[in-house]
């Protein structure tokens, strides 16, 4: 039976996991990042947790077909650079060639948001599905798009960043250096800062104006807090309308929402659909899917490793 290792690199820890062809994790582990101590630090542990997950101190080819990485940045997937990772401090750091010539088996990278798309694609909420769009909500806002089992990357691998897509003219600004993009908005962190804009206004509210969290918003959403209704409406409204752009662009069966904010459940995605079908076509409206990701925190590392499995 074929088997991969996918590694899921963050800022705070590095996940890893030896998963089969059919999807399934096998073994799994997870270290600390510590992004202080360089590249060369971060990659030379990612081999290590490569012999530990398969089992040996030499020659993981006798165990597995190769190695996917994803990364939570821009990345080259062609030359194997990850050219930008703010969160790591890195810029054109090479990935796939540094590993790939200690490990001996072949080495694949992507954006992290990529990859979690795959999982999510393959074995996931969008399973059974030939097209499916994942969007991320977290401290940003990520996307990934498979047609076919294939990640749509783009001309420069920046397909699927819609989190950039420019949503206000006058917004808040973003990380990117833009101006009003989605994940000002919709984000945990937009929902947050909204938030805090409205309690800062003096709005009447039960939420605290202290450690508030998106979490936070949506428990007070449901408790029928005005201001919380208020924001959470905003965020799911302007995502719907992004969704709405996308869906006319790429026109997937389903869209998969995941990330640490999905944890709210269907308050986002009967919101999501509601929106949804006010902006986006007739037969779009009628025909597309909003789920909820089912593979949590284990979405990028599986589809990193299917990254090196089907390769």
């Amino acid at each position: 039976m074929l088997k991969a290792v996918g590694i899921d690199l963050g800022g705070t820890f590095i996940k890893g996991a030896l998963v089969n062809e059919h999807g399934t994790i096998e073994k799994k582990e997870e270290i600390p990042t510590q992004a202080e101590n360089g590249p060369a630090d971060i990659l030379q542990r990612i081999e290590a947790m490569v012999h530990r997950l398969c089992g040996v101190e030499n020659h993981p080819a006798d165990v597995i077909s190769g190695v996917g990485i994803g990364v939570p940045g821009f990345v080259d997937d062609e030359t194997g650079i990850a050219v930008e990772v703010v969160n790591l401090g890195w810029r054109d750091v090479p990935v796939v060639e540094p590993l790939s010539t200690k490990l001996h088996v072949p080495v694949y990278m992507d954006n992290d948001a990529n990859a979690a798309a795959l999982g999510e694609a393959w074995v996931g909420a969008g399973r059974n599905h030939k097209s499916a769009v994942l969007v991320t909500l977290g401290t940003g806002v990520g996307g990934g798009i498979v047609i076919a089992g294939r990640v749509l990357r783009g001309a420069f691998a920046m397909a699927g960043e819609i989190g950039h897509l420019r949503m206000e003219h006058e917004g808040a600004h973003c990380n990117c250096g833009g101006i009003g993009c989605l994940e000002t908005v919709s984000s945990a962190t937009g929902v947050v800062r909204l938030a805090q804009v409205a309690i800062a206004a003096g709005k009447p509210t039960s939420l605290p104006s202290a450690s508030l969290t998106a979490a936070d918003v949506f428990q007070a959403r449901e408790q029928g807090d005005e201001v919380a209704i208020e924001v959470v409406n905003k965020a799911m409204d302007t995502l719907a309308r992004a969704l709405s752009m996308v869906a006319v662009v790429v026109n997937p069966e389903v869209f998969v929402i995941g990330g640490g904010m999905a944890k709210a459940g269907t308050a986002i995605t009967e919101s999501l659909q509601q929106f949804f079908s006010t902006y986006a076509l007739p037969r779009i409206a009628a025909l597309t899917k909003i789920e909820l990701a089912t593979l949590g925190n284990d979405a990028g590392i599986v589809g990193a490793a299917r990254l090196a499995l089907f390769a």
